[in-house]
């Protein structure tokens, strides 16, 4: 099986029952420091160890990679009040807190420095355009960030939460040595569909793997994604090729950058190839539909990033064809072909439309329908 990056995992858990924090002072994560700490802890960032320090974070904006030169493309930062950061000093010991107070970690103190948040915009987002989303939540983040070594509680999501270690144990236990993982934050459309199964023509299995962390206000809630994902894989997937599990992260909503690190962490999880289609991790009309792809390339590709992109183009149903295709394979026009953004889906859904069978398996259809106009219609048998 691949290694992850860095040659081993990197766990960073903290037993409940010997956590001492009294005395200590606190600093609150917001939702996505708490992603990125769970995802530290359970060695989904391996080789990270922590919040990452100034050499680090700088390496990362500026060459996406770490300061040692492991490739990275996000900086995984905590940022902290002004007022809050001139009380921390190198080697103190601080407790993690969430939003309502419980502890979730602790972290040694290891650096305290200033962003320039314009720089980080304009080299990760590649836009300070502050309508982007991601630049938004950015911009309006302290400009201070604290770096060290975290130890964080487990978290417990209930059904359907693996880590690295255990994804890696599952794809063992199957005999998997090659496996392609799947990152979505949206339900799972016959477009994505056909890439999947294209993919699992060329290896063992495939961990779909949808975020479960924050996303933006209008896109569908995880547990109605959950639910689509489950009638799919139980009705069009052979169940000993597909393993389900969550991704605690907070999505950002970086595109190319963001694209690279999904790949480099389900390496982590013990996946040998990924799927970068169009547009991936995008938002509006921020970056070109291939853009993840070329980047993929530019940074070095399998050789250097250590896991396989399987590269795919703009897919869709083409009533010509009578089939799903792209447009490497269908020699038809945009009349034959049927294609919706998650928006025009979002729209339909939201004004009772009915959703093209040749766009969305009924059965999900049907959940996304109740869903959005809260009736109680059950899925096709």
């Amino acid at each position: 099986m691949i290694d992850p990056l860095g040659g081993t995992l990197v766990e960073r858990r903290l037993d409940e029952t010997l956590v001492d924090v009294e005395g200590l002072p606190s600093l609150q994560l917001d939702a996505v420091a708490l992603a990125d700490l769970e995802l530290i802890s359970n060695g989904a960032y391996s080789p990270l160890a922590g919040f990452m320090p100034r050499d680090d974070y700088n390496s990362v904006v500026q060459h996406a990679s770490l300061a040692g030169g492991v490739p990275w493309t996000l900086p995984i930062t905590l940022p902290v009040p002004a007022a809050e950061a001139a009380t921390l000093k190198e080697g103190i010991v601080v407790a993690l807190r969430d939003g309502q107070g419980a502890i979730r970690g602790t972290m040694e103190v290891q650096d305290v420095f200033e962003r320039d948040l314009e720089l980080e915009a304009s080299e990760v987002y590649r836009t300070t355009d502050p309508a982007h989303p991601g630049v938004r939540t950015l911009l309006s983040a302290s400009e201070v960030v604290a770096g060290g070594t975290v130890n964080a509680i487990p978290y417990h999501h209930g059904n359907g939460a693996m880590t690295p270690a255990q994804t890696r144990d599952e794809f063992a236990r199957r005999g998997w040595s090659t496996v392609v993982a799947f990152q979505t934050r949206n339900p799972v459309h016959r477009a994505h569909e056909y890439l999947t199964k294209v993919a699992l023509e060329q290896v063992d299995g495939l961990l779909l793997h949808p975020l479960s962390g924050a996303t933006k206000d209008d896109d569908v809630p995880f547990d109605v994604r959950m639910q689509c994902y489950r009638v799919l894989l139980d009705r069009y997937y052979v169940p000993d090729r597909v393993v389900l599990a969550l991704f605690p992260a907070a999505m950002r909503y970086a595109g190319p950058r963001e694209a690279v690190y999904h790949g480099l962490v389900r390496r982590n999880y013990g996946c040998s190839h990924f799927i970068i289609g169009r547009d991936a991790a995008g938002v509006g009309s921020y970056y070109g539909p291939y853009d993840a792809q070329h980047l993929y390339d530019e940074l070095g590709g399998a050789e250097r990033l250590g896991f396989t992109a399987l590269k795919f183009e703009h897919a869709f149903y083409c009533r010509a064809c009578e089939a799903m295709a792209s447009t490497r394979t269908c020699p038809h026009g945009p009349a034959d072909r049927v294609a919706l953004s998650g928006t025009r889906l979002r729209e339909m859904l939201a004004g009772g439309e009915e959703i093209p069978v040749e766009f969305s398996r009924p059965e999900v259809a049907a959940i996304l329908r109740a869903a959005y106009t809260g009736s109680r219609e059950e899925a096709p048998a």
